[in-house]
């Protein structure tokens, strides 16, 4: 019998009743993590020796897990999916999962990421390219492609991500499943390899809205050597899904949403934009009130370029410790000043240092203001439009990308300044650090697409209530990735 594909109250119920075992379950889910790496390389390490953990009351316990590369395990291999630390060991593990281990919920592998998290394809990993389990020529997005693939492959039901951009969220509705960053500092981010420090959230990829409440109420909490986070002891995003949302108010945004903003769009983009209006209908049968705004376009515009800027200056600042001295393969040089140079130029991907020739350029004096100053006055207007908003709504309702995953040849991809927007303006929840959902919403060329809810900081409960309750109006909650091309 098959486990994984079950939900995680489904599993620790089994556990409980002594069904099956966590020895068990550990077994599958290692075979099923074999298979999937022959398939789609999701993985750059498997946990052979995973040990089977007592089943406590704890939802969690016993039951495996996957863990984003970026994330510091004491002990087991910590790449960052770069060639910089291909054989970093380290000697600390991350409080996100020690607060896992703490539930006994058991790691069985450590997945793929965009190197350092820095792209948004699950290209750049240092093991090779993350292949989308329902179709193998298209991409799971990034920089979570590796947790992505895995959890919708049905290895486990779920695994740890990272989101600076939208690295969880795009991820999670290309591969049709639940992505979730929670408000920034209610889970530490104490051991995740730093990329953007501002933007940066640990968060959780799940096949329900219910598994992510779980897990992140296990992840979460105050951390003494993480001084952004904050005491969400009083928060239970678990116990508080009652699927009660009448009187709610969504908006969206009519620059983004609206057909007639893309004349010569694709019919993958049409259907997706169709696809969400007609979801709309079902959350307005819910008693959720849902109503079209309107912000300057000109300013949605450079929501890309501002996380452009930001993020690679702040990249650039958190890896100069990346030298090859202190940790990572050392080069053969005469001098140090050599030694980090072979050891950056021939560690890091084409990617990354593109990224951080940008982050240097915008922090000389003479490009400061002008580039990184402006960018952090915009970031702040943003945040301010989204929280007038939230004045008035619980939450902004979105689709996620222009449509389904894009093709790994960039054959069929339409990504331009048209669709930008689209595909950009999930950054804004990492601007302001709000609590942001993806779910699955349909299918688009019979792949995925998912939907976005994010709302005010601190008010996850309700935010992912509201999502649990649209959830609940669709058919695609615990689903397993079917590859298009075998039916």
């Amino acid at each position: 019998m098959k486990y994984m594909n079950k939900s995680i109250e489904e599993l620790h119920e089994l556990l409980v009743n002594k069904e099956v075992t966590s020895k068990e379950l550990i077994e599958e889910s290692i075979e099923l993590s074999k298979k999937v790496q022959g398939e789609c390389n999701a993985f750059v390490t498997i946990l052979e020796d995973a040990k089977e953990q007592e089943v406590t009351d704890n939802l969690l316990s016993g039951i495996p897990y996957g863990i984003k590369d970026n994330y510091s395990t004491k002990g087991i291999l910590s790449t960052g999916s770069s060639n910089t630390l291909k054989d970093y060991v380290p000697f600390f593990t991350a409080t996100a999962i020690k607060n896992l281990e703490k539930a006994n919920a058991v790691a069985v592998n450590k997945t793929v990421l965009d190197e350092f998290g820095m792209g948004g394809t699950g290209t750049t990993g240092h093991t090779g390219t993350v292949l989308n389990p329902w179709d193998k020529t298209r991409m799971c997005a990034g920089s979570s492609s590796g947790s992505a693939c895995a959890v919708a492959s049905g290895v486990y039901p779920y695994a740890t991500g990272s989101d600076t951009g939208d690295s969880i969220r795009k991820p999670a509705a290309y591969c049709g499943i639940v992505g979730y960053k929670p408000t920034y500092g209610m889970i530490s981010r104490y051991g995740l390899f730093a990329f953007a420090s501002s933007l940066d959230h640990c968060g959780v990829l799940t096949r329900s809205v219910k598994d992510a409440a779980i897990v992140t109420d296990n992840m979460k909490g105050i951390d003494k050597n993480d001084m952004t986070t904050w005491d969400s002891s009083n928060i239970n995003l678990y116990k508080s899904l009652t699927g009660n949302v009448k009187g709610k108010k969504l908006c969206y945004i009519k620059e983004i949403c609206n057909l007639e903003n893309y004349p010569n769009r694709s019919e993958e983009l049409n259907n997706h934009l169709v696809n969400f209006f007609n979801v709309i209908e079902k959350v307005k049968e819910l008693g959720i009130e849902v109503e079209e705004v309107s912000i300057d376009k000109t300013l949605l515009n450079a929501i890309p370029s501002t996380y452009v800027v930001i993020s690679c200056a702040e990249a650039t600042s958190n890896m100069s410790n990346l030298t090859g001295i202190v940790f990572g393969p050392r080069e053969d040089a005469n001098n140090y000043i050599d030694m980090i140079k072979n050891y950056r130029t021939k560690g890091f991907s084409s990617l990354i240092k593109r990224r951080f020739v940008i982050g240097s350029y915008v922090l000389q004096s003479q490009n400061k203001d002008r580039y990184f100053h402006n960018a952090q006055r915009v970031r702040r207007l943003l945040v301010d439009e989204w929280n007038k908003l939230f004045e008035s709504y619980d939450g902004v309702i979105l689709p996620v990308g222009s449509g389904p995953a894009l093709k790994l040849d960039n054959s069929s991809n339409n990504l331009d300044k048209e669709t930008q927007l689209l595909e950009e303006h999930l950054q804004v929840g990492n601007y302001g650090g709000f609590p942001s959902i993806t779910i699955p919403d349909g299918f688009v060329s019979n792949l995925p697409v998912g939907i976005n809810i994010t709302g005010k900081c601190y008010d996850d409960e309700n935010v992912l209530n509201i999502a649990y309750a649209i959830e609940s109006t669709m058919e695609y909650k615990n689903q397993i990735a079917k590859e298009v091309n075998n039916g």
